[in-house]
């Protein structure tokens, strides 16, 4: 390792800044779109379950839901891989794709992009942590109803005739 080994110094770009603030915006847009066909499917779901009142029936919305949320989270990634590989960021989508999931997770990983796109790495983690913020709001929501709804049929049970 040569320690005396200087990296070029990094100046954030229009550039940079106009491609991370429309990334963002797609990513949100797909996000709010996203969770409200959660909560449509969700509330689909329930009412095609009707009468039907035990804890399997009332946690299966919220298990899918999850399922739902994960494949939105998804897509937002597979966005910034796609812009990644366009850019030439790396070189194959698999390496694209792992990227750009690690970063928004804020796990990181041993790759870094180009210097020139280093901002975006950033960008994509605090768009990460905006959506799982939004999802986890949503999936609070879902599982609040759940848990009214065990409670409610553990007092029903329960109750001295």
């Amino acid at each position: 390792m040569n320690f005396l080994q200087v990296e070029p110094p990094y100046i954030i770009s229009f550039e940079e800044i106009v491609w991370g603030g429309i990334l963002v915006t797609v990513s949100m847009a797909i996000h709010g779109l996203g969770m409200l066909w959660v909560l449509r499917v969700n509330r689909s779901i329930k009412q095609k379950e009707g009468a039907k009142k035990n804890l399997i029936s009332g946690l299966w919305p919220v298990i899918f839901a999850s399922f739902m949320i994960i494949f939105v989270h998804l897509t937002e990634v597979l966005v910034w891989a796609l812009f990644f590989l366009w850019r030439g960021c790396f070189q194959n989508g698999s390496l694209s794709f792992y990227f750009a999931l690690n970063e928004y997770t804020t796990v990181g990983s041993k790759y870094n992009l180009p210097l020139n796109w280093r901002l975006l790495e950033g960008m994509i983690s605090i768009t990460g942590l905006l959506t799982f913020a939004w999802s986890t709001g949503v999936l609070f929501t879902l599982a609040k109803e759940f848990q009214e709804q065990g409670i409610e049929l553990f007092k029903h049970r329960h109750q001295k005739v």
